[in-house]
């Protein structure tokens, strides 16, 4: 599952980690990637979000702080019950000479499943057109998809903040495939009429996509501005088609 979380901020403006919690457990994902997470900010009670959350659905997690508010911190996790380490997680590039434009970041994480090695990245990318691009070619670089130490099977997920058809969603269908093209688009933002879809998952092509969707209940139309999105999966056998 990836999902942004808005801070745990609902669409009817209350803060409420639990409402999050509530969603992953009623689907129960192996794996969840969340962005815009709190931890410490006067704005969200000073709670740590990823760590509430990770023990409300009791699974173990990594977070990667994007930006260093106030006396807090805000920026994407990784949750899972499989041995999991972190491999790498750093800022995306920014535009030079736009200090403004908030800070962009990945965090990628290698998961022991069975016998299996399975590379899972979290993104949470700018809203300028021409920043996202920067980071999409970093993340397809040699420093993240290209590279020799992210062999397959591999997972990267999260908000890419553009719609299906840009440079950035072709660009990263270069090195994966986009796990939602088996269904056709559905929208995931906004939370209580979606008219664009912002989130993805994009596996390597030993992964099975057995369905991916957009998931929508009352519940998850309140609890954040976007939709979360799950997918099915099967880590293919060696020589498997």
């Amino acid at each position: 599952m990836t999902y942004n979380t808005h801070s745990c901020i609902g669409t009817d403006g209350k803060m409420s980690p639990q409402r999050i919690a509530d969603v992953i457990k009623e689907y129960a994902p192996d794996v969840v990637a969340l962005q815009e997470l709190d931890m410490g900010l006067r704005r969200s009670d000073s709670v740590d979000q990823a760590q509430m959350i990770a023990d409300e659905i009791r699974m173990d997690y990594h977070f990667h702080p994007t930006l260093f508010i106030e006396d807090g911190q805000y920026g994407n996790a990784i949750l899972t019950h499989f041995p999991m380490h972190i491999v790498r997680a750093c800022h995306l590039p920014g535009l030079p000479g736009r200090t403004r434009l908030e800070k962009r970041g990945a965090l990628w994480v290698e998961l022991t499943i069975g016998i299996k090695a399975v590379q899972v990245i979290v993104v949470h990318m700018g809203l300028n057109r021409s920043e996202r691009l920067a980071q999409a070619m970093e993340l397809t670089g040699e420093g993240w998809l290209t590279s020799p130490q992210c062999r397959g099977p591999v997972i990267l997920c999260g908000d890419l903040n553009a719609p299906p058809g840009s440079r950035v969603h072709k660009l990263f269908r270069t090195c994966l495939r986009d796990a939602h093209g088996c269904v056709g688009p559905q929208a995931t933002w906004p939370g209580r009429l979606p008219f664009i879809r912002l989130d993805y998952i994009y596996v390597s092509d030993d992964v099975s996509v057995l369905d991916c969707t957009r998931l929508r209940s009352p519940l998850i139309r309140v609890a954040s501005d976007h939709l979360p999105l799950i997918a099915r999966l099967r880590i293919k056998s060696v020589g498997e088609d």
